[in-house]
């Protein structure tokens, strides 16, 4: 069982703020390597699509088609139709009813073309082969480095199309690894690969959390021999000190509107929930008792903070107003369990991705706010660190696999399953960035 998990079997709400800082430092080392992604689930109804391979693709490194199809086949929600060897473009003749009779209700052709300052030219047309029409498509001008992003935003606007729903696939993840003695926080593309290291430091980082424009993560850094918040500027790569307060600083949390944090602290001894500006000015109280109160997560309106608080005698799910309980007492969220952490709210405002100790096991649950209805979303057992991807359709964790400390995601449905992985190593603390603006 990996250090991430051993906490979780004996996880209090004190556990989570005094002994996780330093039990990250027992992980083992692991190998520098892409994050890989094994589907181990799918849903049913999956939309049959044939993608051929891109005229001129070879010019390129990142092969534009091959990454299409990935992205479409790991959602959960496409098959992909055998579309063959042959180079089709953007503008070429397609045969939709010859497509349609192999099995495809959709195909997709396009082109890569390389300039002459050294950028390419990417094109793709979307046919419906049913309605026999064609669907639109794009022209995007992407440097090399940028091919892999820009196959993502043609997967997008595919998933958008053919499923009336955003996709997420041109966004980026974060998350932590260890790498010999070195603590990393890592950024890769949403499929895990392209990734490159924000931070290194000898000491523990936790709780990386993306700002709302996707340019900024904050986090918790141990490089001062205690906990501390930053907000890393990643475009620059400079950072500023957010919160250094006497005793712990935990918990990062953004406003949606990006000039606020919430923030985790124990300047009175025991932890509370404080609002800071996004510079580090205007440090203000919002949790009002002698409790623990921690894990703070907006609201997508920004209106109210939901927390974790165990002022009930149980870890339990609250919410506030962003004025604080000096506006009026938080409300208990949660009822189904009785230990329930780690609140994350979806992007429309609907559900509530948490932790639920049930049965001794950590698991990953979803409840309609609305209704109150809980769901269990998952099979494993060792589950952690919940975030939602940014049009809502999955949901990123971290739990264990395989006797590994893995990140793993799942559909909102709980159909489809995947486990996100570096070979023989443990990686932890995920955050799924916004949409790109």
């Amino acid at each position: 069982m990996s250090v991430f998990n051993r906490l979780a079997t004996f996880l209090g709400l004190r556990a989570i703020l005094l002994t996780s800082f330093t039990a990250l430092s027992a992980v083992s080392g692991v190998a520098h390597a892409d994050l890989t992604v094994d589907i181990t689930g799918v849903g049913s109804n999956l939309y049959p699509i044939a993608i051929a391979p891109f005229a001129n693709e070879d010019t390129a490194q990142a092969q534009i088609s091959a990454i299409v199809r990935a992205d479409l086949q790991n959602s959960g929600r496409f098959s992909n139709i055998n579309a063959g060897g042959q180079p089709v473009s953007e503008s070429d003749s397609v045969d939709l009813a010859g497509w349609k009779g192999k099995g495809a209700d959709a195909f997709v052709g396009g082109s890569v073309n390389k300039l002459a300052n050294g950028d390419y030219d990417v094109r793709f047309r979307l046919y419906d082969t049913v309605k026999q029409q064609s669907l639109g498509g794009l022209a995007l001008t992407s440097s090399q480095a940028n091919l892999r992003m820009t196959a993502h935003k043609i997967s997008d606007f595919i998933y958008q199309k053919l499923l009336g729903v955003r996709g997420a696939f041109a966004t980026r993840l974060s998350y932590v690894q260890r790498v010999g003695n070195r603590y990393q926080l890592k950024i890769s593309d949403s499929d895990g690969q392209n990734e490159h290291i924000a931070l290194s430091s000898p000491e523990p980082i936790i709780s990386p959390a993306w700002s709302p424009d996707g340019t900024k993560v904050a986090y918790v850094s141990f490089e001062r021999k205690k906990p501390i918040v930053y907000v890393h500027d990643l475009p620059t790569g400079q950072r500023v000190m957010i919160s250094d307060q006497k005793g712990n600083n935990s918990a990062p949390a953004w406003s949606p509107d990006g000039k606020h944090l919430a923030v985790a602290l124990t300047i009175t001894g025991n932890t509370q929930i404080y609002l800071v500006n996004a510079d580090g000015s205007g440090l203000r109280r919002l949790s009002q008792t002698g409790g623990i109160d921690t894990e703070p997560s907006f609201s997508p309106d920004g209106q109210s903070v939901y927390f974790t608080s165990d002022r009930g005698g149980q870890p339990q799910i609250y919410k506030m107003s962003v004025q604080g309980e000096s506006a009026g007492a938080a409300q208990r969220v949660t009822f189904h369990g009785s230990y329930n952490t780690s609140p994350q709210v979806s992007p429309d405002g609907k559900y509530l991705a948490y932790i639920s100790r049930v049965g001794g096991a950590f698991k990953l649950y979803e409840q309609d706010l609305s209704t109150g209805d809980a769901t269990g979303l998952t099979d494993t057992v060792h589950d952690e660190s919940p975030t939602f991807a940014a049009n809502g359709q999955y949901i990123l964790y971290a739990t264990e696999s395989g006797g590994r400390a893995v990140l793993a995601a799942v559909s909102v449905d709980g159909a489809t399953h995947q486990v996100l992985s570096v070979k023989g190593g443990d990686v932890s603390h995920p955050s799924w960035g916004p949409f790109m603006q």
